[in-house]
């Protein structure tokens, strides 16, 4: 990988975020570390520079349209000019349908959907210039249906629709996109839901790894190897896929 390249990685301070960041500035891009808090970046950004790289922390609503033209704008000027995006923030809104508010709904919607829309608009123009450049937006097993998550479901199926789009469009530029979706990865996200229904997160972690051909729950760097891969010079004829990082086969 050419080492002048720049990468943005929204959701960036911690979790999958976190470490698809790192994993990319150890292949020799310079990173820029996207998060609502740009407080929260810099022990990523730090990390990445302790470790020889170059790395940028922008603190940024991705949902924001103005927000996230002038945060690319600013990563362009100061790290330069980004041709790989990982489109990885999110939230979860998790009730069953008839507990779901509109505001949990549009909460869901806004962050995965219309935030990768607005990154992937905004970043295209530098990679078409380039005629090089890599969109990699992370979905889930939850595409496949949850039950208490309609709306993250509904959104992570619509980021599948919207990466499949983005190839057959950009693919004549020299872009490529394509999704990835993780299955039970080892975050503050499942921690939290393991609080929530009150189990350990140990206990939590055992119960779904029986669930799973390996017999093990992800990590954060099982996710980061797959964006590695789909970044790279090597995936060039590889678009338009949905790749299940899952431990398993998914229907």
């Amino acid at each position: 990988m050419i080492s002048t390249r720049t990468a943005v990685v929204t959701g960036a301070a911690r979790g999958i975020g976190a470490g698809v960041a790192k994993r990319l500035a150890a292949d020799g891009l310079s990173v820029a570390v996207i998060d609502l808090d740009e407080a929260a970046c810099k022990p990523v950004v730090e990390e990445i520079e302790a470790a020889g790289g170059r790395a940028l922390a922008v603190g940024v609503d991705v949902a924001d349209e103005p927000g996230v033209q002038g945060a690319v704008d600013r990563i362009a000027q100061e790290l330069g000019e980004p041709t790989v995006l990982v489109n990885n923030a999110g939230i979860t809104r998790d009730n069953l349908l008839f507990k779901m508010t509109a505001a949990d709904w549009d909460a869901v919607m806004n962050v995965h959907l219309r935030g990768s829309f607005l990154m992937s608009r905004a970043v295209q123009g530098h990679m078409t210039k380039a005629g090089w450049g890599r969109i990699i937006n992370l979905s889930s097993t939850s595409a496949l249906g949850n039950r208490g998550q309609a709306n993250y479901s509904a959104a992570k199926a619509g980021i599948q629709g919207f990466t499949k789009t983005l190839a057959i469009e950009l693919g004549r530029f020299g872009i490529t996109a394509n999704a990835i979706a993780p299955g039970f990865i080892e975050t503050e996200m499942t921690a939290e839901t393991a609080r929530r229904i009150g189990m350990t997160f140990d206990d939590f972690k055992a119960a779904a790894a029986t669930q799973i051909p390996v017999a093990r729950t992800g990590r954060p760097e099982d996710i980061a190897h797959a964006v590695s891969f789909f970044a790279g010079e090597g995936a060039g004829f590889v678009s338009g896929q949905v790749l299940y990082v899952a431990g398993g086969p998914q229907d």
